[in-house]
């Protein structure tokens, strides 16, 4: 049997029935589609989107439910902050108009990959018989005219596809499926849409539009390389585990918490494993590498085996490969990709973290450290506590600091509150001092970090919380840079009428690359918002309002003058309906919260004429003598004291 149908309404009617099935758990895999209509997809995706809803008003039969967005980078974000709220087990699809339509889409789809979440993404492109080209804006390549700004997608997506034909569809879609429900392929999936093949009828075979499951299992370590690994793990009188996305993603915090208190090894957190275990945990050291404690590094220097659950090893986690500074430090890499699993010359544990690290809880029975080295470990995250609540309470004064404000966010918000942030200092800042207390409580992409990211994700998030039931706020921190790059989503989020706490840290500049210049010399040269002189942009701070600028978007508005004024608009917007607030209050960027030491790779002009470039020129390369290989083999050590055993 067949159905006579468009490309789009096929497309359409295909999502629909795609589920997603792990531990017995099914769920509908998209949530929806965001869209913003022009020529290329109004009349082919747009009108399938119409016909869905028209008929769900009719039936009452719940259809593939359309959202409209204001800026197309904006609603990928939004995807993916939906995405990785449900552990990237359901996502929306995303559909934009010919030409900077869809290229706007370009830079979610690379925050996606890198970030290894599920988000489709459906572009409409040029006519595919090509009877009127050029047409509007096309991109006319002399080389091929088969080329089209869609190409630039191919880079920055795990699939990527054109349909060309309407016959090559079915297969797409499937291969589509197969990559954006496969944990270790999973990102941007990229549909590139002719608009004559959109409008196009065909018959399809109904059995395109059945019910399909796709079955998310969990792999195990294989035999052989779970004793290797535990061969190292056991010969360790100093094991680190760092915690990664992974941990997170699979679900696998109650199990990893059993796994440390087991063997009593202490846990750090990479960015996106930040809540892997609870802040306040006697084996939780807190966050690790350029943006990490005290505590955390120095238990990263004195490593003998590092044990990374789930992560990708990004600089900012090894701190440009300085922070694991033993000599003689060995890896073991739990992980269900194998390419991240191989890292810094690990010993390889392919496999989901769940059950990775079940399969550890067995083999390390009986297993644990020095409780000498426990105590340090537990006595170095008190330490680092006491800071953050020194930072918390600095009481600066006229202006606060950010560490101050996010002291007050973090004590007002219940546990299962969700912040949100994704560049500048705050990141930084929140991955050393915010007090997780729960897995899905810590949402900060920092993966590309992407400017802008902050309210659109957390758009995504707040729907994903209010489609669960959850009794969670979702705070968004941005600061005034990310904040003009893109806020168009609060306009979303107040016609979605979705709850947002936006906090709009006013600083009148970037303030993170602004002490990010003055460390490599440069002088927070072109970091500040202000008029032009004609000795350059260094005149008087510039008269923009964007507390005004959140009320012309339809937001409500606290504008918070110090910190006892802040609370108070904080407490209102908890307290308020199902309302978008945002609380706009100003920082002092000078104020520093507190660090560690660890580096950050970022190169220094090798020549200079300014004393400033050329002092951060001599500190740099003094650090780049501490970056290191990590090219020595796991094999454990032979002459390694035997492990500390019970029972």
């Amino acid at each position: 049997m067949t159905t006579r149908l468009t490309v789009a309404q096929a497309i359409v009617g295909f999502l629909e029935q795609q589920y997603v099935e792990r531990d017995g758990r099914r769920n509908a895999f998209f949530a929806g589609c965001w869209g913003i209509f022009g020529h290329g997809n109004v009349a082919g995706v747009g009108q399938a989107l119409l016909e869905r809803e028209v008929a769900e008003r009719e039936t009452g039969e719940p259809g593939l439910r359309y959202h409209q967005a204001r800026n197309e980078q904006a609603m990928v974000h939004a995807a993916v902050g939906y995405a990785r709220m449900r552990n990237r087990l359901a996502t929306y699809a995303c559909t934009a108009s010919v030409g900077p339509g869809s290229t706007n889409m370009v830079t979610g789809a690379a925050l996606a990959t890198i970030n290894r979440i599920p988000v489709l993404l459906l572009p409409a492109d040029v006519f595919a018989t090509r009877v009127a080209n050029p047409v509007l804006q096309e991109l006319e390549d002399p080389g091929s005219l088969d080329v089209s700004v869609n190409d630039v997608f191919k880079p920055v997506s795990r699939y990527w596809d054109r349909i060309n034909r309407p016959e090559q569809l079915p297969a797409a879609l499937l291969a589509a499926m197969r990559v954006l429900t496969d944990p270790v392929e999973t990102g941007a999936v990229t549909l590139a849409l002719p608009q004559d093949v959109q409008a196009e009828a065909y018959d399809w075979p109904d059995d395109l539009f059945a019910e399909r499951v796709w079955h998310i299992g969990r792999s195990a370590v294989e035999a052989a390389s779970l004793a290797r690994g535990l061969d190292v793990v056991r010969s360790a009188r100093r094991p680190l585990i760092v915690a990664g996305g992974g941990v997170i993603y699979s679900e696998a915090t109650q199990t990893l918490r059993a796994v440390a208190e087991q063997t009593g090894i202490p846990v750090v957190e990479t960015q996106a494993g930040k809540g892997s275990l609870p802040y306040d945990h006697p084996q939780s050291a807190g966050a690790v590498g350029a943006t990490g404690t005290t505590a955390a590094d120095r238990l990263a220097d004195e490593a003998d085996v590092v044990i990374g659950i789930g992560t990708r090893y990004s600089d900012f986690t090894t701190a440009s490969r300085t922070v694991f500074a033993d000599p003689s430090v060995r890896f073991v890499n739990l992980n269900v990709a194998s390419f991240d699993a191989h890292k810094l010359s690990a010993t390889a544990l392919v496999a989901d973290a769940r059950t990775g690290l079940e399969q550890l809880t067995v083999g390390l029975s009986g297993w644990q450290v020095d409780p000498a080295y426990g105590e340090r470990a537990a006595q170095l995250a008190r330490a680092w506590d006491d800071t953050v609540q020194g930072a918390y309470d600095a009481g600066n004064q006229p202006l606060p600091s950010q560490a101050e404000v996010i002291g007050v966010v973090n004590r007002l918000s219940r546990p299962r509150d969700v912040v949100v942030c994704a560049a500048g200092s705050m990141p930084g800042d929140l991955h050393k001092m915010w007090r997780t207390r729960d897995p899905k409580g810590y949402h900060v992409e920092y993966g590309y970090s992407c400017m802008g990211y902050e309210i659109a994700g957390g758009l995504g998030v707040a729907m994903a919380v209010e489609q669960a039931g959850d009794d969670r706020d979702v705070f968004v921190l941005v600061g005034d840079g990310s904040y003009l790059m893109m806020a168009q989503e609060l306009v979303t989020a107040v016609a979605e009428r979705v709850k947002l706490i936006v906090v709009l840290v006013q600083n009148h500049g970037f303030a993170s690359i602004g002490a990010l210049s003055e460390s490599l010399g440069s002088q927070r040269f072109g970091t500040r918002y202000r008029y032009r002189t004609e000795s350059g942009i260094d005149g008087d701070m510039l008269p923009v309002d964007l507390a005004a600028n959140a009320a012309s978007l339809g937001a409500d508005i606290f504008r918070a003058e110090d910190l006892v004024a802040f609370e108070k608009a904080l407490a209102a917007a908890q307290n308020s309906a199902a309302t978008t607030a945002v609380i706009h209050i100003e920082t002092d960027p000078l104020l520093p919260a507190p660090d560690s030491p660890a580096w950050w790779d970022v190169p220094v002009a090798g020549v200079s004429q300014l004393e400033s470039t050329q002092t951060a020129r001599a500190t740099y390369d003094n650090a780049k003598r501490s970056q290191r290989s990590h090219l020595r083999p796991p094999t454990p050590a032979p002459t390694s004291p035997a492990p500390r055993t019970e029972g």
